[in-house]
């Protein structure tokens, strides 16, 4: 039976003490080596984004079905003598693009188109070396963040994926007898759009891996709803304006009509309803194609400028740049899309197109995040 107490003595004075507060919880979780995987991630876009550079290249000098057949580990050595080269070449020579289009081609002639794609190829294989090697390394070492496993193993799967489509790719226009001369476009624009989902991917957590799971989750107490959503819908809308922008590519429509801001001297292209059946036309006629991404552009713009003054609005500084930026980016691809009509769509000029494209398709994707974890500031303007 417990002892007697004093009148005024403190209840539980010598059989407990204050609970203290703990501290850290957010971030009590597996930390990881953020800066590490975060450098590896950059390293991994800047090498899909030279994959885009190249796989435009390699459209752009119709060098995409210089090799005919897919081997993914074989495939990795270029022909080495004189009797391999004579075997590739052979082997194209037996396609629809070589016998409708390149008859004039000599040994000589076919390396130039057969090392693009090499090249192409062979830098997929160095993009998941990268990837795999750098997983495993984290995996081993247990520096994988808290529930960034998934998300690292998406990656892969994705890249593995893109492998996958860009052979379904080839493998369309890799023909005999069937009039085929270029890959089916829309498999063309399924590739480049997995592609900039995958940079999506990579850029959503190269900027969430700069900053603590602490501070993003108060950050996101900030979030502007309403400016997230309309970056949201400026993303989707940039990525459907990307698509029709391969399917411009796939059948060279950006060399058909290059006069502007007229087509063939009107404003909607003649013969534009052609090709039977009637859907068609909207993937496969030249000038109907190239008509929706003019329209699609200056609809881009205009949704692109509503975005930009709701951003101007925003109390954070940081995110009012972001937009700022995102705006400045589109406006100057809208000019070079005029530009590389103009000049008939000549590589240098056409690559800085779809090099630009990347840029924009970045800074939207910085402009939302900011928009979800704005950085708050103080009055002076420094970062609190």
């Amino acid at each position: 039976m417990a002892g007697n107490r004093k009148l005024f003595e403190e209840v539980g004075a010598q059989t407990s003490t204050r609970p203290v507060a703990t501290k850290g919880v957010i971030d009590a979780g597996r930390r990881g080596a953020r800066g590490a995987i975060r450098v590896w991630l950059m390293v991994l876009f800047a090498l899909v984004f030279l994959m885009i550079l190249v796989g435009g290249a390699t459209r752009l000098t119709d060098s995409g079905l210089s090799i005919t057949e897919w081997r993914p580990i074989t495939g990795a050595l270029p022909p080495m003598t004189t009797a391999d080269w004579e075997s590739e070449f052979a082997k194209y020579q037996e396609i629809d693009e070589f016998r409708l289009q390149n008859q004039w081609m000599e040994l000589s002639d076919f390396k130039v188109i057969y090392w693009w794609e090499w090249g192409h190829r062979q830098l997929g294989r160095v993009i998941g070396l990268v990837w795999g090697l750098g997983f495993l390394w984290f995996l081993l070492r247990r520096q994988i963040p808290t529930g960034w496993t998934p998300r690292l193993l998406l990656l892969g799967g994705l890249g593995g994926l893109q492998g996958a489509i860009g052979w379904w790719m080839v493998s369309s226009g890799v023909t005999s007898g069937t009039a085929t001369t270029d890959v089916v476009s829309t498999r063309l624009a399924t590739h480049l759009g997995l592609a900039f989902v995958i940079l999506g991917f990579i850029t959503w957590y190269v900027l969430s891996l700069g900053r603590t799971e602490r501070d993003l989750m108060q950050a996101r107490r900030a979030k502007d709803g309403k400016l997230f959503g309309l970056s949201t819908g400026l993303l989707h809308f940039t990525f459907l304006q990307i698509l029709i922008g391969a399917l411009v590519a796939g059948i060279d429509a950006g060399r058909t009509f290059t006069d502007w801001p007229l087509m063939a001297g009107r404003f909607f292209p003649p013969n534009a309803f052609a090709i039977e059946p009637l859907w068609k036309n909207f993937i496969e006629n030249p000038g109907l194609v190239q008509f929706s991404h003019r329209m699609t552009g200056y609809a881009l713009y205009a949704f692109a400028i509503v975005v930009w003054l709701r951003g101007r609005k925003s109390p954070h500084p940081n995110t009012r740049f972001a937009f700022n930026a995102v705006f400045a980016a589109i406006t100057l691809q809208i000019v070079l899309g005029v530009t590389t009509v103009l000049y008939e769509a000549v590589l240098p000029v056409a690559l800085m197109h779809q090099g630009l494209a990347v840029l924009c398709w970045v800074l939207i994707l910085r402009a939302r995040h900011l928009s979800l974890y704005p950085i708050s500031t103080s009055l002076r303007g420094a970062s609190a």
